[in-house]
């Protein structure tokens, strides 16, 4: 689907002008990295780290959006493209529907290291895109799309936007008897996900029902997260979900 084809959310859609980022820039892109990879080569979804592979991230040079999607489309159909900033609701699902994650292109700067109020390009593609190339994740996240885009109803969007929360922002998954953080705001967050790997947060088992009466709190680190045994579990969760909106019962 090209930008123009994209009705809501064409007026946000940019290109990425690669040779404005400065050394600087590269500097922190590469910092970013160095303070969490390590530990993500420990406690990430391996599914993650083969993503970081497969997209071809570079640990010490800004991403390249365009090169970014030439290898993850052929794989799984998703596009990593370039917008302003913040997306309203409509134009996000439409995007996430039509397979086009909108990827922010700013850098924080080294005096916010840690943590940003709105998502940047370390979040955005570090912390989100390698999860696009696997095949069952990359499904469930078009289909949340689409369900969401054909919702007026804000109680149940944000009802749908806690399944969101604690699968594509804060998911965790059993691997080999471990917990794994797969979630972007785990992966782009050393405390948050030192939280989780020191044992301040609770783990349940994955309950679509659990989660839908679990609200979102975004001004403190997690104290309760899901763990699913599969990513089949989640993609088979929001086919549940689609049946209940449905149904009127969600």
């Amino acid at each position: 689907m090209k930008p123009e084809e994209l009705s809501a959310a064409a007026p946000y859609i940019i290109q990425q002008d690669y040779s404005t980022y400065t050394g600087e820039q590269q500097a922190v892109w590469a910092e970013l990295v160095g303070r969490v990879l390590p530990e993500l080569e420990k406690h990430a979804a391996q599914e993650y780290l083969d993503g970081f592979q497969i997209i071809g991230l570079q640990k010490d040079r800004l991403p390249n959006l365009q090169s970014i999607s030439a290898r993850l489309e052929p794989r799984t159909g998703w596009n990593s493209t370039p917008v302003s900033g913040f997306l309203p609701a409509p134009a996000f699902f439409e995007m996430l529907a039509a397979r086009r994650f909108p990827t922010t292109t700013w850098l924080r700067s080294r005096e916010s290291l840690e943590y940003t109020p709105e998502p940047d390009i370390f979040h955005d593609v570090f912390g989100h895109v390698p999860m696009h190339s696997h095949p069952v994740f990359a499904d469930f996240l078009a289909h949340y799309g689409r369900v969401c885009a054909s919702i007026s109803d804000p109680g149940v969007l944000e009802k749908l936007g806690r399944l969101f929360w604690y699968t594509v922002e804060f998911g965790v998954i059993r691997q080999k008897d471990e917990i794994k953080v797969y979630g972007s705001g785990l992966i782009s967050s050393h405390g948050e996900c030192r939280n989780v790997m020191e044992g301040h947060c609770a783990i349940h088992d994955f309950s679509l029902d659990e989660v839908l009466e679990t609200p979102v709190k975004v001004d403190e680190l997690h104290k309760l997260l899901f763990a699913v045994h599969s990513f089949d579990q989640i993609y088979e969760a929001m086919h549940e979900a689609e049946q209940r909106v449905v149904l009127d019962d969600l």
